[in-house]
């Protein structure tokens, strides 16, 4: 049984088709590499891209994709809904069959490794691979975003795994990791932004901070307006379903929506 490893890497543009279609096709040019989907947004300004492939080919594929970003994106142009911090915002490794996880983690240490030493760019390890527990989730390490980031990497706290700790204005950071499957389930409102967050925030394990926890165990949510669809949206990641059931994220938004 042929080994199979799903990348899901996340870029900040999701209006520019041409920028959009060009990282569509280093990664579906990369040899051995399968893409699976493609889902750009406008209002978040971000397109999330689905491939497999052996674990090799997929750290391949990343690089390539990644290599086309950084002569496309320029983050001191971006602007959108989604949080972010760098062009490449986040690029997980998944173990789809015949992987383990630790080999996930290597595929995840192997792109840090080459994107840092290529692109001179900085790049924080997530998730199973995170190498301290402050970095094990996403929105810990993208705390401040883009903007944050001339003054965070001058902080011990927040020095790189890889690549250097000056600030590269037309990059930003990249978080690499590895992770289970992850369900990304929106929410369509009838209703504003403020409504629309002030739900994610009660119901995301995260809340309003430590003080103030939110319902649901191992839901990441953030509430934002589409202005492409006229509606406002809850957006959730559901990072273990067993915990937490997709039934469940729905229910908890409705009761808070009425």
């Amino acid at each position: 049984m042929s080994q199979l490893v799903e990348c899901v890497p996340n870029f900040s543009e999701g209006n520019n088709q041409e920028v959009i279609d060009a990282i569509s096709r280093a990664v579906a040019q990369t040899p051995g590499c399968v893409l699976l989907d493609v889902d750009a947004g406008p209002s978040t300004n971000r397109t999330v891209y689905t491939f497999v492939g052996q674990p090799k080919d997929v750290v391949e594929g990343a690089l390539n994709a990644a290599r086309v970003a950084f002569q496309l994106i320029d983050m001191r142009q971006h602007k959108g809904e989604h949080p972010r911090m760098g062009a490449l915002d986040v690029c997980p490794f998944i173990p789809v069959r015949g992987v383990s996880m630790d080999e996930c983690v290597l595929c995840a240490q192997a792109f840090g490794q080459r994107l840092a030493e290529g692109l001179g760019v900085p790049v924080y390890l997530y998730g199973e691979a995170a190498r301290t527990a402050s970095r094990r989730t996403l929105p810990a390490i993208r705390a401040g975003e883009y903007e944050a980031l001339p003054e965070k990497l001058k902080q011990a706290e927040w020095v790189p795994d890889f690549g250097p700790s000056s600030f590269v204005p037309s990059w930003g950071a990249t978080v690499t990791g590895a992770r289970k499957f992850l369900i990304a389930f929106n929410i369509n409102l009838l209703s504003t932004k403020e409504q629309a967050h002030r739900i994610a925030l009660n119901i995301r394990e995260q809340g309003r901070g430590k003080d103030k926890p939110g319902r649901l165990e191992k839901v990441q949510g953030i509430g934002w307006y589409l202005d492409e669809k006229n509606l406002a949206q809850v957006s959730t990641n559901l990072l273990d379903f067993e915990v937490t059931a997709l039934h469940t994220v729905y229910e908890e938004t409705c009761r808070e929506a009425q």
